[in-house]
Formats: C-alpha cells, sequence, structure tokens
C-alpha cells in the first residue's frame, strides 16, 4: 500500500505524521504528502482531492528533461534524481517527484532516499521546518545534500585509504601483499557512488535555478529566494568537490595499474634472472651428455664430481654476477 504521509500543521499538539488513507480534512492541515509506491486506485484518488495530475512511475521515467520542470495550474512541477543505496554495493539513482502549490508539497517516488525520512523526523522535533510547502521543499532539498555531502565525504575518506595501501611504503616482506582485484573493485564503487551523487546534484542545482527564475509565475518570499541562493552555492561547492574526487579517482587507477605492472615485472625479472642463471649448468650437462667415443672426462674417476662442481660454480658465478650489478 501507499505510505500518504501528512504533516500537519498549526495544531495544538505541534506538527504530527499521520500514514495511511488520507482525506479532505488532512487537506486543511497538511503541509507535505508523500506519496511512496502508490497504486492506480490510490494516485486517482489522491489526485481527485487535490486537484493535481500527478506523474506516475512510467511518467517519470520517460520525462523529457524540458518536462522535469514546469508549471501547470497554479503548482509548480519538479523532478530530481535522488541517490538510493548509497551504503550499498549497488548505488543507484531513482527520481523524485515534486509538485508545490500555495497550500503544501506533494511528492511522489518509487524509491525511498533516507533524506526524506531524515527530514520526516526533524520537521517533527523542529515544527517550523515544516511551516508551509516552500519551507518543506527546501527542508527536502537540504537534507538531500546533506545526504550527497555524507556520501562525498565517504568516498574521499575512502580514497586516503586506499592510496595509503597502494603506495605504502613499507617493505612487501613484513606485510601482507596486497589484494590489487580487491582494490580495483573498491574504485568502482567509489566511481559509481561518486557518479550517482553528481548525477544528483546536477538535477537538484537544475531544480533551484529553476524555482530561482524571476519571470516564475508562481510568487516565493523573500526567504526563500535567500535560502535558495545559499543551497545553490553549497551545489556548486559540492560539485567542485566531486571534480577533485574524480581527479583522485584516475591517479588512484594509474597508482593500482602500475604496482601490478610493477609486481608483473618483479616476477617475469625473477623467471628471467633463473633461466639465465641455470644456462651454463645445463651447457656442461648438455657437453657432457654427448655420446662421444672418446672423451677423456669419461673415464676418469672423479669426472661425475668434477662436472657438478662445474655446473654449481657457473650457476653461483652467474648468481653474483646479477647481484653485484644491482639486478636482483
Amino acid at each position: 500500500p501507499a505510505r500518504m504521509i501528512s504533516f500537519l500543521c498549526n495544531h495544538a499538539e505541534g506538527l504530527r505524521a499521520h500514514q495511511g488513507f488520507i482525506t479532505i480534512n488532512h487537506l486543511r492541515e497538511a503541509c507535505w504528502i508523500d506519496l511512496f509506491e502508490p497504486s492506480e486506485e490510490e494516485e486517482l484518488h489522491v489526485e481527485h482531492l487535490l486537484g493535481l495530475d500527478l506523474p506516475n512511475k512510467d511518467e517519470l521515467r520517460v520525462l523529457e528533461e524540458s518536462s522535469r520542470l514546469h508549471e501547470h495550474d497554479g503548482a509548480v512541477y519538479l523532478t530530481a534524481l535522488v541517490v538510493v543505496n548509497s551504503e550499498s554495493e549497488y548505488p543507484r539513482s531513482d527520481h523524485l517527484a515534486f509538485v508545490l502549490t500555495r497550500e503544501r508539497l506533494d511528492t511522489v517516488r518509487y524509491a525511498s532516499p533516507k533524506a526524506l525520512a531524515l527530514f520526516a523526523e526533524r520537521a517533527q522535533r523542529q515544527p517550523l521546518l515544516a511551516a508551509n510547502g516552500e519551507s518543506v521543499l527546501l527542508g527536502l532539498v537540504e537534507t538531500l545534500l546533506e545526504r550527497i555531502a555524507l556520501n562525498i565525504d565517504t568516498v574521499g575518506g575512502d580514497f586516503d585509504r586506499l592510496s595509503h595501501e597502494v603506495l605504502n611504503p613499507e617493505p612487501v616482506r613484513r606485510r601482507r601483499r596486497p589484494d590489487h582485484g580487491a582494490m580495483l573493485r573498491r574504485l568502482e564503487l567509489n566511481q559509481v557512488l561518486l557518479a550517482r551523487a553528481r548525477a544528483s546534484l546536477s538535477s537538484l542545482a537544475r531544480l533551484l535555478g529553476y524555482v530561482s527564475r524571476p519571470a516564475l509565475g508562481f510568487e516565493f518570499s523573500r526567504a526563500f529566494h535567500k535560502r535558495t541562493g545559499v543551497l545553490l552555492q553549497n551545489v556548486q561547492s559540492l560539485i567542485d568537490h566531486t571534480n577533485f574526487l574524480a581527479g583522485n579517482i584516475n591517479f588512484e587507477l594509474s597508482a593500482i595499474l602500475g604496482m601490478i605492472n610493477i609486481e608483473q615485472n618483479a616476477i617475469i625479472r625473477i623467471f628471467s634472472v633463473a633461466a639465465v642463471i641455470f644456462m651454463p649448468p645445463t651447457l656442461v650437462a648438455s657437453v657432457y651428455g654427448m655420446n662421444f667415443e672418446w672423451m677423456p672426462e669419461l673415464g676418469w674417476s672423479k669426472g661425475y664430481p668434477m662436472a657438478l662442481g662445474f655446473m654449481l660454480l657457473s650457476a653461483l658465478g652467474t648468481y653474483w654476477f646479477f647481484k653485484r650489478r644491482g639486478w636482483l
């Protein structure tokens, strides 16, 4: 069933949240109605009560960019991308629709971003945060930005740890060999989360820019425009930070791939040196393995240990030469 949460204003007991079926009586005091996964019947019921055309799931997905922000019949229709499941291995983006009227804010969603639940709890403790539809809209946007900032900080912190693991100056023999495959997976997760955050920030920037337009027919308060300007600055700061972290992603990727190449080269070098070390002993063994009749050493009583000695000395001599040249 749909979860239609109504935040009631100007109530004797303060702001209260109701969940369930909504009636005409709720509309007199509700400043925010939130529709989560509404059925067709529930959506039609709310549209009839509000006198609005609310977007459904299919409409949210196929809306053109120019249709995501528009005015119609005294209401402002806004659609933004929000980050969902940011703490899981598969963060994704989903659409959140805002329908702002002079009486209230209505939201339609088919995902559960944590920002909405956080703002709902915060508004019940501080009723002024949901004094009207304008304040609810800006409060939700502000909470969404807080969640995005937290995600970006999480990515930045993991970058610092990942950089230390990749470029750890301690000798390999004193620590466990790093799992570069796991590092690449962590880097991919961070990149996906950062890309989702960047897309959400761009969407929220367009939303805030739209409601800040002087030509908009919907009249907002001066306090609304002032808060919108501050939020736009915050969005731009977060976008700049994501650009910085995107550069770190490229650096970390290059560093990890470089360390993989170094380890591969070290392994190949070991095999190459081992092959060269065993070449002189192989030569000695090949000489004395020839089946010629006249080979004086074959008749010596100490010929066998002499050949083994030659092979050992030739291997040690090659190893000493490589060691002295710094190739090992």
